[in-house]
């Protein structure tokens, strides 16, 4: 039997009986949410005996679920002074369209090294089938590596019509946003975009890249952005370190007023 297995309520009340694990995760889940809300303003968390309090768990309990931070990346456990959010993970709205550069500004110094920015005389297939283009004919390549504060966190690749890409070549791809620069050079709005969220792992390029071990977690963004009249001009992948972002959205539940 676990060591939860026969515990008590602080109401005297029987416990459910589930495992040392079980707990461990659910407790880590719900400290995860409030690190990534920013909750721990000084980056120091309650030591174990609060948290056991506050999650109605044994120090065991909180002991392994700390560990399961630990071993994210999210915290670091250090003796004499206790458990610390070794770096914090900044929010990126899904429910807007609005570029990564756009989202993250507030939290400090974004810049972009521009590692590659050319017209590509025959894009892949599975390119032009996206933006629409026809076969074997040409795109605009840029890829671009993110860092915020100096520490590295995705690597953006961008696909482009090259009507829409080739004025972007002459802009400031370094220091702008490319949502903002495909706007100012059409004079057209942007309209929506469809995204695609995958659980990757760094391969050994990105991994160098971004500062990572091999293997690493990463979030990879699918986006493909439309002008306001529908036609898709910007087929991008983001990799994006997921110690470092935590991907929001508000939703809304269709006829949620009960009709």
């Amino acid at each position: 039997m676990s060591e939860e297995a026969g515990a008590g309520s602080t109401d005297g009340r029987a416990r459910p009986v589930r495992p040392r694990a079980e707990r461990a995760r659910q407790v880590a889940d719900v400290l995860r949410q409030r690190i990534t809300a920013g909750a721990f303003a000084d980056g120091v968390l309650p030591d174990e005996r609060t948290l056991g309090r506050s999650f109605d768990a044994t120090r065991n309990v909180v002991r392994e679920a700390l560990g399961l931070l630990r071993d994210e990346g999210l915290i670091t456990r250090r003796r004499g002074i206790g458990t610390l959010v070794t770096a914090p993970k900044y929010g990126h709205g899904l429910h807007r369209l609005t570029g990564l550069a756009e989202t993250l500004t507030e939290y400090g110094t974004l810049t972009n090294e521009v590692r590659a920015a050319r017209v590509v005389a025959h894009a892949p297939q599975v390119v032009t089938e996206r933006l629409a283009l026809p076969v074997g004919g040409p795109a605009v390549y840029v890829e671009r590596l993110r860092r915020l504060d100096g520490s590295p966190l995705s690597l953006d690749t961008t696909w482009l019509a090259p009507d829409i890409g080739q004025p972007l070549l002459d802009c400031d791809l370094a220091g702008r946003d490319v949502f903002d620069l495909i706007e100012e050079t059409t004079g057209s709005r942007l309209g929506e975009a469809e995204v695609t969220v995958h659980a990757v792992t760094a391969e050994p390029d990105t991994a160098r890249l971004l500062g990572i071990a091999e293997g690493a977690p990463l979030f990879a963004i699918d986006r493909l952005t439309t002008l306001a009249d529908g036609r898709p001009v910007d087929a991008e992948t983001l990799r994006v370190r997921a110690d470092r972002l935590a991907l929001r959205a508000r939703l809304h539940r269709d006829g949620a007023d009960g009709s």
